[in-house]
This record gives structure tokens, C-alpha cells and sequence, in this order.
């Protein structure tokens, strides 16, 4: 009896409690404590438009053009960092490249550390580099290639004197390139970009002495773009191979161009499909609606969405790596979802993909090296570099409207592009994915028709 006792005085002690947590009203719903609330100001699925300015306080970014319509892009931080990130980019990439040029872009990149007219062989370079405690690094995008460097901030003179070396006074030793056949790219439209511990003036006044002896040649990116525009063309390129334990499948639709209003709008659209691995395991708990359809379903070992922007044109889709069995349930939730988000969308998931978004583009700028590589970007593509503030704003005039609105004229009734390897034998037919997405008045005719079929 004690015992039975014990548990009624805890069940009286428990229940004001639980009647408290049940059945709060009003006015404690409104009144959160203040950690809660902010906490609930930035990250609430609940859709608002919150004051980012007191998180967005970047330093202003400088632009000066040169004579040579050579610009160069400064934004210096606090002089405690010390370390600074300078780098030149330049308006040329694989997308250039002509059928006897193929290849070109990505050769250039580690011919550039051969050495030069004043460094005479690659360990030269090397060295003088290393004894900075510096780091010199190259890469090439399909529109963009990039050198940079990150050094000490009393290192920068240095450091511009070894790129505009590397760029205008390259050595290709001949044994270095006795199996190339392409013909080199030129320079075509340059950006210096510095971050860091960096003075505009003292950058620029250094690039006018050293950044001389560029192509002068007229020819701008987009009058070559302009030139050979990029079309998308719905088609499919399928390499069957049953040796392979997986198989890899990308879905993709045509995109925007990076000054497109509705790139932004894909932007969040990518964000709201997301992507999932299995090894990471948290898909049930997913916001993303295929990653948890998918982790239900069991139906692929990992899967991403991507955007793709070019000057002219982008691409975007999902792709997926999945075991052959489960091609065909795992095409149908992919065709679904993408469908899905022209007629049905709700706000939560829209206000969370534009929180995932913002984090995910300040998370790219974490460090000079990541600030330089941005505003040298930015400079190629907008034309100028836009302020967070601004780029925030655009994100969060994103709502169920417009991404309905920019999937009707992205994906429904619109051409597919299918590229598929490995065991694909289970994989739908291009006819199929380009039937899936079709209106919202076809589908519904097409299960009416359908069902009145079978019985």
C-alpha cells in the first residue's frame, strides 16, 4: 500500500505540470524566454523576414579599373588577421575550348608552375614560395581559371610580382609538352581580387607596375558566348556497365544564366530537394521531403541536387548513385518531388530551404582565401560584387509563389536531359522522365483515363 501511495502523491505532483505543458495558453505561447526567442527570430520554419544587417557587417569592398581595363578588387579585414589571399581571375575556361583546343584550359593550369623568364624551372618557384611559408595554388572552371596565393600580408608586393610572372612570362619546356596538340588559351578579361590584410591603393599601385603585357585583343567573353551560344537540347547518354556495383544517375532540366532573375528562385529550389548519404543517416529527420522519401524507401546510397550557372545558360537536376534494383521506384520519387514543387509547395519548407541557403553561402566565406575567390567571381559574372545585405533581401523575396512559378517554367512539360552509367538495365526510358512532367490538368487526365482503362 505504501508503494501505491508513493506513486499517486507523484502522479498528484506530476500532473499540474503536464496540465501546464498541454494546455498553455496564449499568452505563454507568447511570451517564449528570450534565448528562445532568439533563436526562433532566425531559424523558425515559420516564414518572416528577419534583420540580418547586425550579422552582415562585412568591410566595404573597393574596385578600381586600370587603363588596361585590368580591375582589381580589394576588401580588407582587420590588420590582426595578417594573412591575405590575392589572386587573378581570368575570363577563360573549358567551355572556350574548340574540338582541336579540347583539354587546353586544364593543361594550362599545371603548366603555369613550370617556371618562368626570371624563375628558370618549377623548384625555383617552389622555393621562393615556401620560404614566404605561402601557398600557391591554380584551378580551372568551365567558364573561370583562377591563381592565387596566401601569404603573409607583408608578403603581398611578392606575391602579385610571382602571378603576373606566372601569367605573362610562362615557360613551357618542350619535354613538359610533347604530348599536348592544343592550341593555348589567351587571356581574355582579367580580375586581380586581394582580401585581407590588403591596402587598395598599395594593391593597385602594385598591379599597374607589374600586370603589363596582357593580350590587348578586343574579343570579350561574351561576344565569344554570344558567338556560339550554349543551347539545351533534351537527350540522354546512357554507358551500361554490369561490372559496376552502382549505378550513377543525373536528372537535369535547364537552368539560368547567373544574372538571370529566376537563379536565385533555383538557388532555393536546390536547397529545398537537398541531399542525403546514407553513411550520414539522418533522413527520416531530413527537411528535404525526397531525403526522406528516399531513406524510407531505402532506394539510393546517396543523393544531391545541383545548380549550375554559366554566363548565358545553367543546367540543375538531381543525382543520384543507387543499386539497379531500386532505379525505377527511385526515378518515380525523384520525378514526383521535382513535379511536386510547381502545384504543391508549402511555406515551411520554402523558409527553410531559404535559411539553408543563406548559411550555406556565408559558410563559402569564411576566411580571405574564400573572400578573395567571391569577389573575383563576382566581378567576372555580375560585373561588380554584391553585398550580402543585398543578396539576403533577394533570397527572402523567394516564396511558395515564386518557386512554383520557376518550376512551371523549368520543369513542367520541358525537355529532359538523362546521362546514366552502371547496371541501368532497370532504368525508365528518356519518352517516360519527359512524360512525368507533364501539367497538373495532363496527369490528372492520364489516371482518369488510366483507371477507366483497367476496369
Amino acid at each position: 500500500m505504501s508503494a501505491l501511495a508513493s506513486a499517486a502523491r507523484s502522479r498528484r505532483r506530476l500532473i499540474p505540470y503536464l496540465h501546464r505543458l498541454l494546455h498553455s495558453g496564449p499568452a505563454a505561447a507568447a511570451s517564449p524566454s528570450p534565448s528562445t526567442s532568439r533563436f526562433l527570430r532566425h531559424s523558425s520554419p515559420v516564414p518572416r523576414t528577419p534583420d540580418h544587417s547586425p550579422y552582415l557587417r562585412f568591410p566595404d569592398v573597393r574596385v578600381s579599373t586600370l587603363p588596361s581595363g585590368l580591375r582589381v578588387v580589394t576588401q580588407a579585414f582587420p590588420a590582426a588577421t595578417r594573412m591575405a589571399s590575392v589572386g587573378v581571375w581570368v575570363d577563360a575556361g573549358s567551355r572556350f575550348e574548340l574540338p582541336g583546343t579540347n583539354g587546353t584550359a586544364h593543361f594550362l593550369e599545371h603548366m603555369a608552375f613550370k617556371g618562368t623568364g626570371r624563375r628558370p624551372n618549377a623548384q625555383a618557384l617552389e622555393v621562393e614560395i615556401e620560404d614566404m611559408g605561402a601557398r600557391l595554388n591554380a584551378y580551372t572552371s568551365r567558364e573561370q581559371t583562377t591563381f592565387f596565393a596566401d601569404v603573409q600580408a607583408r608578403h603581398v608586393p611578392v606575391a602579385l610580382d610571382v602571378l603576373s610572372d606566372i601569367l605573362q612570362h610562362p615557360r613551357f619546356p618542350e619535354k613538359a609538352i610533347q604530348r599536348e596538340r592544343g592550341v593555348i588559351l589567351r587571356e581574355m578579361e582579367e580580375v586581380v581580387s586581394a582580401a585581407g590584410s590588403v591596402s587598395h591603393d598599395e594593391v593597385v599601385d602594385r598591379v599597374k607596375d607589374l600586370f603589363t603585357e596582357f593580350s590587348t585583343d578586343p574579343t570579350t567573353a561574351d561576344q565569344l558566348v554570344e558567338a556560339i551560344p550554349a543551347i539545351f537540347t533534351g537527350s540522354e547518354v546512357r554507358v551500361e556497365n554490369e561490372e559496376m556495383p552502382l549505378a550513377h544517375v543525373a536528372i537535369a532540366f535547364k537552368g539560368s544564366s547567373w544574372t538571370d532573375p529566376k537563379s536565385i528562385p533555383l538557388m532555393v529550389i536546390q536547397s529545398i530537394l537537398g541531399s542525403w548519404n546514407r553513411s550520414v543517416g539522418v533522413g527520416n529527420c531530413s527537411g528535404s521531403s525526397l531525403a526522406r522519401g528516399i531513406s524510407n524507401g531505402n532506394l539510393a546510397e546517396s543523393l544531391m541536387a545541383f545548380n549550375t550557372n554559366y554566363r548565358d545558360i545553367g543546367i540543375f537536376g538531381v543525382y543520384a548513385i543507387a543499386p539497379p534494383d531500386t532505379l525505377h521506384d527511385l526515378s518515380r520519387l525523384i520525378m514526383a518531388e521535382l513535379r511536386r514543387l510547381a502545384f504543391h509547395v508549402s511555406e515551411e519548407e520554402v523558409a527553410r530551404a531559404r535559411n539553408q541557403l543563406k548559411s550555406s553561402l556565408l559558410l563559402h566565406v569564411d576566411g580571405s582565401t574564400a573572400v578573395s575567390e567571391n569577389n573575383g567571381r563576382q566581378m567576372l559574372t555580375y560585373g561588380r560584387v554584391m553585398p550580402f545585405l543585398e543578396l539576403f533581401a533577394r533570397i527572402d523575396a523567394v516564396d511558395c509563389a515564386t518557386i512554383m512559378e520557376t518550376a512551371k517554367e523549368h520543369i513542367i512539360d520541358k525537355d529532359i536531359a538523362l546521362a546514366a552509367v552502371g547496371p541501368i538495365s532497370n532504368l525508365p526510358e528518356l519518352s517516360w522522365f519527359r512524360s512525368e512532367t507533364c501539367s497538373d490538368d495532363e496527369f490528372t487526365r492520364r489516371i482518369f483515363f488510366g483507371n477507366a482503362q483497367n476496369n
